[in-house]
């Protein structure tokens, strides 16, 4: 008797391999949260999440660090997701630990670098031992170099030499009190992957994902918003564009794209015919240097 084979479409594979990663982590781990910025990539994953423990609520809550200079229309869209949810969310502001002292804010500069001290403070106080994250291997070379179960220690610093080896999806939390685990269910998908998930699952997301009309400011290269986070210099001049955002962050230094794209099909087709990655065309703050990225996952940044 010939039996007909099953085989999973590559989103679904992607989908099962996810949850897989959810449900590991809540069998292994006592205090685990969800990163969640409100940005596509966090969208999906919560999304994911919720999949993984249907029809049960989501066994932890959602954590986002808001550096003070996030768009409107995330931080609406993120008090929306939580409500419509029914997920805890913690929000860790950036702007406490500068007010103690703990960061210091450059003039002119980002305030995503500051990230760092937030996050590690928040996993502390909580005392997290598993951080669900968004990243993604392709979206940058130092995320390429990450494991699923990505291992920190008690300063929360990441070290690419003391991974360890995940042969057949086999994932290690073994870890000390203090340490923790940075968890990526999303490492194996590509930002294609992420539309094509987004269009067939009608995840929702922030209205700047999809064209629309913006005033901007070109700086380095690189379409601003301008917002009350960035006055142009009396040698920039701003103008309206159809733009939209390929991620989402501190609006100082994220960048948007021109566009037409109004919806995922769109997207997805404009996203198939690019040959650079979000973060590489859209965020200031990876372009610091050549390791940029690398040095600050080694302070225990996202």
């Amino acid at each position: 008797m010939v039996q007909a084979g099953y085989e999973l479409t590559h989103l679904a594979a992607l989908e099962a391999e996810s949850v897989h990663i959810f449900r590991e982590v809540a069998a292994t781990f006592e205090r685990p949260v969800l990163l969640f910025s409100g940005g596509k990539d966090s969208a999906v994953l919560l999304h994911l999440a919720r999949r993984a423990f249907w029809p049960a609520p989501l066994p932890f809550p959602l954590l986002h660090v808001d550096t003070g200079h996030n768009f409107d229309e995330v931080l609406e869209f993120r008090d929306r997701t939580a409500e419509r949810t029914g997920a805890r969310l913690l929000v860790a502001r950036v702007q406490d630990d500068i007010d103690a002292g703990r960061a210091v804010e450059r003039v002119g500069g980002t305030r995503n670098p500051l990230q760092t001290t937030t996050l590690l403070r928040a996993i502390g106080e909580h005392r997290f031992d598993a951080v669900f994250g968004g990243a993604r291997r392709d979206e940058e070379k130092a995320r390429a170099k990450e494991r699923v179960f990505s291992f920190r220690n008690r300063f929360g610093e990441w070290d690419p030499r003391a991974q360890r080896p995940e042969v057949w999806n086999l994932y290690n939390g073994r870890h000390q009190a203090g340490e923790h685990i940075r968890v990526f269910p999303l490492s194996n998908w590509t930002e294609l992957d992420i539309w094509e998930y987004i269009d067939r699952e009608a995840v929702d997301l922030p209205t700047l994902y999809y064209a629309h009309r913006r005033t901007v400011v070109e700086r380095d290269g690189m379409l601003l918003s301008a917002t009350r986070f960035v006055t142009p210099s009396p040698s920039e001049r701003t103008f309206e564009a159809t733009v939209r955002f390929r991620t989402v962050g501190d609006a100082t230094c994220t960048g948007c794209v021109e566009s037409a794209a109004d919806t995922p099909a769109k997207v997805i087709a404009e996203t198939a015919a690019t040959r650079l990655t979000e973060r590489g065309a859209t965020r200031a703050d990876d372009r610091i240097s050549e390791t940029g990225m690398e040095d600050r996952k080694r302070e225990g940044y996202f």
